[in-house]
């Protein structure tokens, strides 16, 4: 049965999301997971694995940023931590977390998330064969390509159905540095902040949210993918996961569209007669 994997921004959110339906958990700390709708540090990575846990539900954790030298030991060190706890799974894009999975005896499943990168089957398989369970797959994909990868991949298969996409990325605090080179001293936060950083594209009347967090600047798309009306081919194919991002959105938005991609689920599941009736 395909899963209902969502993004909560918060641990009073996770409840929310529980009650509307959903069956897995992506949380995790920007300094190592890219573009994550909430913030959870170590102590409320914890608390909410305990907490989706007890409602027998799955929580991932996001560490697929891409690292630098610099930043290996405090990688080693998260992923050592994160072996301490009860997670299902780990979302990752970098190798050297592969390598370190290794040193720490693979016992939790890894994700293989390279956003754009993940567009063929030799791609998922490749990282199936290097301890990897799941392949979450680009956006710009077709339905077409995305049922031949599902059709010949050896791991599971996630698509996102619904939320922004990221369009542009630099690993520069590009925005930062703008207001810096202004003398204005002025601190980008998106969380408290998010509705009022917008790039502007006057030809085509475009507003791109932008997201900064600890990995850089990102362009977001103007729309959010929504397959609702769609869903029906990628349930008849069997995609493993279906995934809602909730990044630059509010967590009445995000609850409330979880439980509408719930109850989709649920009919095609019921009666794939009357799913087609209810469209």
């Amino acid at each position: 049965m395909t899963e209902l994997l969502v993004t909560p921004k918060s641990l009073s959110h996770i409840d929310a999301l529980i009650e509307a339906g959903a069956d897995a958990f992506l949380i995790g700390e920007s300094k190592f997971g890219l573009r994550l709708a909430g913030e959870f540090n170590r102590e409320e990575v914890r608390l909410a694995a305990e907490k989706i846990h007890a409602h027998g539900k799955k929580v991932y954790v996001a560490v697929n940023g891409l690292f630098h030298n610099e930043h290996l030991d405090d990688v080693e060190d998260y992923m050592k931590y994160l072996h301490t706890l009860d997670i299902d799974a780990i979302s990752f894009g970098d190798p050297a977390i592969v390598m370190y999975a290794r040193e720490l005896g693979n016992t939790i499943p890894l994700q293989w998330n390279q956003e754009t990168l993940v567009t063929n089957y030799f791609q998922c398989n490749y990282w199936g064969e290097r301890g990897a369970n799941r392949a979450v797959l680009a956006r710009e994909l077709s339905l077409e390509e995305v049922m031949n990868i599902k059709a010949h991949a050896n791991v599971e298969v996630e698509v996102q159905v619904h939320g922004m996409t990221c369009m542009f990325q630099s690993k520069r605090n590009l925005l930062g540095n703008y207001f810096m080179y202004q003398d204005k001293v002025m601190k980008i936060e998106n969380r408290v902040q998010a509705d009022g950083m917008l790039l502007y594209d006057e030809e085509r009347n475009n507003k791109y949210p932008i997201f900064e967090d600890s990995n850089g600047t990102h362009i977001m798309s103007p729309n959010d993918i929504c397959v609702i009306e769609e869903l029906e081919e990628l349930l008849e194919a069997d995609i493993d996961s279906f995934k809602i991002d909730g990044v630059l959105h509010s967590e009445d938005y995000i609850t409330t569209v979880t439980r509408a991609y719930r109850q989709a689920i649920d009919l095609f599941n019921e009666d794939p007669d009357l799913y087609d009736d209810a469209k």
